[in-house]
Formats: structure tokens, sequence, C-alpha cells
């Protein structure tokens, strides 16, 4: 499939999977400099591609699956991981400056 082809709707599942929201936004919380962002959201990929293409090779319905018919649209999941860590590190920055 050639990413012109891949309905709309897909490109947003990708960016709101579960799982990458649930990395992405605990990695981002812990990281304690703004560059470690980018290695929340590097692992949050990797953990939710690997999670996605286990659920579709098990044959469960997945609002993103990943497989060799699927798209796996990684230009769109590695920019919502960055933005999940990112709003994750900046409201931790913000409750730790509110508390402190």
């Amino acid at each position: 499939m050639t990413p012109p082809s891949v309905p709309f709707s897909t490109w947003i599942l990708a960016a709101f999977d579960p799982i990458l929201i649930v990395v992405a936004v605990y990695l981002g919380w812990k990281a304690d400099q703004a560059g470690k962002i980018f290695i929340a959201a590097i692992a949050a990929l990797g953990v939710t591609l690997l999670a996605d293409w286990l659920i579709t090779g098990i044959g469960i319905p997945w609002m993103a699956p990943v497989s060799r018919n699927a798209p796996t649209l990684l230009p769109v999941r590695s920019v919502a991981a960055c933005l999940w860590a990112a709003l994750a590190f900046g409201a931790r920055r913000l409750f730790d400056a509110y508390r402190g």
C-alpha cells in the first residue's frame, strides 16, 4: 500500500494507539532532560510496533494493526510518540513547578 491509498482514519488511529500513548507518556513523565523526549519516543515506538505486531499476529482485531499487508505508518507513529512524550514531559515540569 502506498501512503495516499491509506484512509486518513487509519493515520489517526495509528497516532492514538493506546500502547503508544501509555509508553510515551510514562517515559516522557520520567524524563529528567528535554533531550530524553526523543529517547522516550523511540522506545515507545519500538514497544508499540512489537506489541501491535504480536496482537495482529494472534488474530485479535486492533485499531492500528502491524502486518505485512497493513501499513506500518512509521512517520505518523514517530511524530505521535514525540508529541505524547513531550506533553508528558511538559506536564511533569508544570506539576513540579506548581508543587515546589
